[in-house]
């Protein structure tokens, strides 16, 4: 099948589904959920053999081991999986949900109404477990996707679209998914912005610099993840302790890990940064040029810079003013986290930091469309235009206006017919 007509597939199945119940998605999301549950040795089988050709080449460094972490799939991995989109398929219906209701005029009332945003592609690296997580979140807000994934994951990806479709066939078009096989089939559908809608690349930097280059198509996504931590000089070292090893550790290949700890210099002084920085154990430190020599450590490769592994850089500023400039200065927008027992500081940081998440006291590894109760999140965005953060279902909306009158015309304005006298009403009558 030709990327155009998958394309064209797409559009049409959004189309069909506009006139399904919501029970109708939900019922091929609890299908999707159920099957795989039921055949996960056939998905298992299909992963094993992608694990087995990337540790070959991890072996023969072609591959990162950051990248050969993020492609296993176990039993326990799908049943989260399958519990997400049993939660979507729970979830209140999205589409069709009344934002606004205003009489304009006797008789003339118009509405806005959630819809959603039609064809979207989306791009994911070497993560399985990201196909029926976007295929969810895609089908529970109404939307049609196209799925390319990495060919590191080709024979995981090729089953879970198969098991997928075919769990959902009874209740939804199968257009409404669909598997790109290659990067040419993506460059085609780039160029189709009058069938694909929506964009979102899921990877590194050089994917979603890539994707926003070669298209007029909108796109959604972030381009890093350079995460930083500010521990406070009112911080409990406990606390700080453990949301720093865990920002770090708990996946240091995913975009919301900690890049970079900056540190009160009060911590430096009085000798509490050292036990911080031992806690780190086995993670690589190293420091701005100029604090590298008396912080004992090597020269950060950049302040902006997202390690991706087992590695960070420690930086000393003065307060929680200066913690915020450097962010600035060098973060990604993506997630920042602070740890402090001062309600003024976290005031402070909260409101004065410009990311897509802000924390207090809690690990920038929350940062998560599952943890934020979302059922699962088609991406991350640091954009500021539509969606910001997590994307779920919500993310995956736009509006539209539905205008009900009684043979009301824009003449009838003019000439004193009809006088516009718009009066906000009650999203639902009643």
């Amino acid at each position: 099948m030709t990327p155009a007509t998958q394309a064209r597939e797409a559009r049409d199945a959004v189309r069909t589904m506009a006139g399904l119940p919501h029970a109708q998605r939900a019922r091929a999301l609890r299908a999707m959920a159920e099957a795989l549950e039921a055949r996960a040795s056939e998905i298992l089988a299909a992963n094993t053999e992608d694990v087995a050709a990337v540790s070959a080449r991890v072996a023969a460094g072609e591959i990162t081991e950051a990248t050969a972490a993020r492609l296993p799939l176990t039993e326990s991995k799908l049943a989260v999986l399958a519990t997400g989109l049993r939660t979507l398929a729970a979830a209140p219906d999205p589409v069709g949900k009344v934002l606004r209701r205003t009489r304009l005029a006797d008789g003339l009332v118009l509405r806005q109404v959630t819809s959603p945003l039609g064809v979207l592609l989306v791009i994911f690296e070497a993560r399985p477990d990201a196909l029926p997580q976007i295929a969810g979140l895609a089908l529970a807000s109404g939307n049609a996707v196209l799925l390319k994934g990495g060919r590191e994951a080709s024979a995981s990806n090729a089953v879970l679209h198969r098991v997928l479709r075919e769990a959902m066939a009874p209740d939804l078009p199968v257009g409404a998914l669909q598997l790109v096989d290659s990067r040419e089939a993506v460059t085609d559908l780039l160029a189709m912005d009058d069938l694909v809608d929506l964009v979102i690349p899921r990877g590194g930097n050089a994917l979603v610099r890539h994707v926003q280059a070669s298209t007029r198509i909108p796109v959604l996504g972030h381009a890093d993840g350079v995460c930083h931590v500010y521990v406070d000089a009112d911080a409990d070292p406990a606390m700080a302790a453990r949301i720093v090893v865990d920002a770090k550790t708990d996946y240091p290949a995913a975009c919301n890990a900690m890049e970079t700890l900056l540190v009160h210099r009060s911590w430096a002084a009085d000798g509490r940064m050292g036990d911080l920085l031992a806690a780190l154990d086995g993670v690589a430190l190293h420091a701005p040029a100029e604090q590298a020599e008396s912080l004992g450590l090597p020269v950060a490769p950049a302040l902006h810079h997202e390690y991706g592994d087992l590695a960070c850089t420690v930086a000393v500023v003065d307060d929680v003013d200066a913690a915020i400039a450097w962010i600035h200065a060098h973060g990604s927008g993506h997630t920042e986290a602070v740890v402090t027992d001062s309600s003024e500081v976290a005031a402070r940081f909260l409101d004065r930091v410009d990311a897509a998440c802000v924390f207090h006291n809690a690990s920038t590894r929350f940062a998560d469309g599952y943890r934020f109760g979302l059922g699962a999140e088609v991406g991350i965005s640091t954009s500021r235009l539509h969606a910001r953060g997590p994307v779920g279902m919500d993310g995956l909306l736009t509006t539209r206006w539905l205008l009900e009158g009684a043979g009301q015309t824009v003449a009838d304005t003019k000439d004193g017919t009809v006088t516009l006298a718009p009066e906000a009403l009650p999203t639902h009558p009643g």
